[in-house]
């Protein structure tokens, strides 16, 4: 027998982080485990450490190089990681 006021667990699991005010770390989480494959191989080889604070994305790169050209293009990578995840988390991205 079928009961008529059934939801989907992800759909009250959603409502359970957002009113524990949990869903934000929850996608600062994804867009931290998502910087290799929004970005590559090669510029994770380059990054040493990875983390948010206040709302920014701070990343280490250990290549002055690749810090100019990904400060030029952190507006495109900041959508990049947002769309991916499918939330707005990320608000500024201080390159280290």
């Amino acid at each position: 027998m079928r009961r008529k006021n059934t939801e989907k667990l992800s759909d009250i699991l959603g409502v359970v982080l957002k009113q524990n005010h949990l869903d934000e770390k929850l996608y600062e989480t994804r867009v931290l485990k998502s910087w290799p494959a929004v970005l590559g191989d090669n510029v994770m080889k380059y990054t040493s450490d990875i983390y948010f604070n206040r709302k920014k994305l701070y990343v280490k790169l250990t290549s002055s190089v690749l810090r100019q050209e990904l400060f030029i293009t952190r507006e495109e990578i900041r959508n990049s990681l947002n769309n991916f995840v499918g939330f707005p988390v990320v608000k500024e991205i201080v390159f280290l």
